[in-house]
């Protein structure tokens, strides 16, 4: 049985293919086209699966489609006839699922009449839901999905319980976390699609000054629910527009707020100002009351369903500063995200949807990695290393151990490391695949890596990779983080151990490395902690305002423009010649080589 999941015409358009349950590959467009958050038909992405599953298109059963135009049908045609523009762009976007058999035979250059697969529609909340708790290891859970809008909803719960879903309540547009989480953002002059994450960084440089504002903004509606004031917004007016010209272009978003949240907070922020105290006191205070609001639901969801774990999905569970309070301010045992929370995900989710929903099939599949995207055979990694001409680069070839202890020694010299290795990440975070690794004791870090490789924001923080067994002893909570998708307090005593990825609150979202699912990165993480005592990386993504890179080429192209020192590529290790003398002792010194 082979079910192929595509979430097409919207941002994070990806591919995902499972084969008699088990997932085997999935994948983001933006890696392999290099445009962020693309959207359209990814083509590219369905090629991809269907190439790692060794199968064509015509030999694929079923097709899954994250969306369901008959969902909420009254809702939808109340708002369209208020809003004939945006109901104008939805109609257009339903039309090419109608078309979507032929503009995929079109995109893979094969015959229509060959795709003899059967189209399913599953619901965008239900596919979210899907695809957490179906690739999840509990029996029994209960289920949560926030974001800004999908299906003309925007919140979900219920419960899993083995191969089925039951669907509890719902909270319909315009009412939406999410969508007050991108209006909120929008007004701090981040006005680019995807730029929430920025403004969850900058909330831990403010105080909640206007939590009591805030409260009026947004509310939890019991018994599970979440209430806007729409007098702060417009998408209730106008419709929340999602425009792309074709699928090589990011999406933009329209304005989400309204000008009486200017007359109540000042004009907005444009993004070249200056970010003022106000704007951190602003992002704390939304940061705050969302973390509210959404602990007020996750609580209402535990004592409805006397559920010990719980599954997140959608956009919010990508909040880690949320969802590690979720574990310490609600009874909740255990939780699961997995590492495509947001829409990227929805083709993984639509595919299971089908498999156990429609199908009937038991449950036999856990996510317990998130490698599920394109790798590289070694001669291929070879013949990039091969190609690859510059006259500041020395490269050696080494066997696995030694490998390890060179990166080790790099690392602790304070050089900076691109990690290439394996098959590329599912989701937005590199988890030890597509990293750049760095020595997490020196303090100057961040400011180093923001500076010579990532251009980013300063305020933003950087994440520490653990070994999972070492996490009590860094973190005030020792439940398992493997996608990042937690934040915990850094335990005082560390904080000057590992100032690089403790962020200034005090917390940092960390990577928790098991042995059995990431056996390589493990053993590079107690290869370092043995050279220096802690086991510990500073962990970003392997990219440089891009898509994280996905092919040898791209992390070689990475390397040559940043200011990055060293690359391990597979087996090879890249060092740039003007990077041999940096650090505080010598290489041969750092592998105990004195003489």
């Amino acid at each position: 049985m082979i079910i192929l999941g595509i979430n097409a015409y919207h941002a994070n358009a990806s591919a995902a293919i499972v084969v008699d349950g088990q997932l085997i590959a999935a994948v983001e467009e933006e890696r392999l086209n290099r445009i962020k958050y693309a959207a359209g038909l990814p083509n590219r992405a369905v090629q991809y699966c269907l190439q790692a599953a060794g199968v064509k298109l015509s030999e694929v059963d079923h097709i899954a489609l994250p969306r369901d135009p008959w969902a909420r049908f009254g809702t939808k045609l109340r708002f369209a006839l208020r809003m004939p523009r945006f109901a104008m762009e939805r109609a257009k976007v339903a039309g090419r699922f109608g078309g979507i058999k032929q503009e995929l035979a079109s995109a893979l250059d094969v015959d229509p009449a060959g795709i003899r697969a059967q189209f399913h529609r599953i619901e965008h909340h239900r596919a979210h839901l899907a695809s957490t708790f179906f690739v999840s290891p509990f029996e029994r859970a209960a289920v949560l999905s926030a974001d800004g809008l999908g299906d003309f909803a925007s919140t979900m719960w219920g419960v899993g319980e083995g191969p089925h879903l039951r669907i509890e309540g719902s909270v319909a547009f315009p009412h939406s976390l999410g969508m007050f989480y991108t209006a909120m953002t929008q007004y701090l002059g981040f006005r680019k699609f995807g730029d929430e994450y920025k403004v969850m960084g900058l909330a831990a440089y403010g105080s909640a000054a206007y939590r009591e504002e805030f409260c009026d903004i947004v509310r939890a509606e019991k018994p599970l629910g979440v209430r806007l004031n729409l007098r702060y917004f417009t998408h209730h007016k106008s419709g929340p527009e999602m425009t792309w010209k074709r699928s090589d272009e990011t999406p933009v978003v329209g304005s989400l707020f309204s000008t009486h949240l200017e007359r109540r907070f000042g004009p907005e922020r444009a993004p070249e100002q200056p970010i003022e105290s106000r704007h951190k006191d602003f992002a704390a205070s939304m940061q705050a009351r969302l973390e509210e609001v959404l602990l007020a639901n996750v609580n209402a969801l535990h004592q409805r369903t006397k559920a010990k774990t719980l599954c997140l999905a959608g956009g919010v569970a990508f909040n880690c500063i949320a969802n590690g309070k979720i574990l310490e301010r609600t009874p909740f045992e255990r939780i699961y995200v997995q590492p495509a929370a947001g829409d990227g995900g929805l083709s993984v989710g639509a595919a299971f949807a089908v498999y156990h929903q429609t199908l009937g099939k038991p449950r036999s599949f856990q996510m317990e990695h998130a490698f599920w995207g394109p790798g590289f055979e070694a001669s291929e990694v070879r013949n990039a290393v091969a190609g690859h001409r510059s006259g500041d680069t020395q490269v050696a070839e080494m066997e696995e151990e030694a490998l390890l202890q060179a990166t080790a020694a790099h690392i602790a010299q304070g050089k900076v490391v691109g990690w290439f290795q394996g098959r590329a990440e599912w989701g937005p975070r590199a988890l030890g695949n597509r990293s750049i690794l760095a020595d997490p004791r020196r303090a100057q870090m961040k400011d180093t890596l923001n500076r010579r490789i990532k251009h980013r924001e300063i305020f933003r923080p950087f994440a520490p990779s653990i070994l999972e067994e070492s996490v009590g002893e860094y973190f005030e909570q020792t439940h398992p983080s493997p996608f990042m998708t937690f934040a915990y307090p850094v335990r005082e005593s560390k904080r000057a151990v590992i100032p690089a990825p403790t962020h200034v609150d005090g917390t940092a979202r960390l990577q928790t490395v098991n042995r059995d699912s990431h056996p390589l990165y493990w053993r590079l993480l107690r290869t370092f902690g043995n050279l220096s005592g802690v086991p510990v990386l500073l962990n970003t993504s392997f990219n440089d305002n891009e898509p994280i890179v996905c092919h040898p080429q791209e992390a070689l192209a990475c390397f040559e423009r940043t200011k990055m020192d060293v690359l391990v590529l597979g087996s090879f290790i890249l060092e740039k010649k003007s990077a041999e003398k940096s650090g505080d002792e010598t290489y041969a010194e750092m592998l105990g080589w004195k003489q």
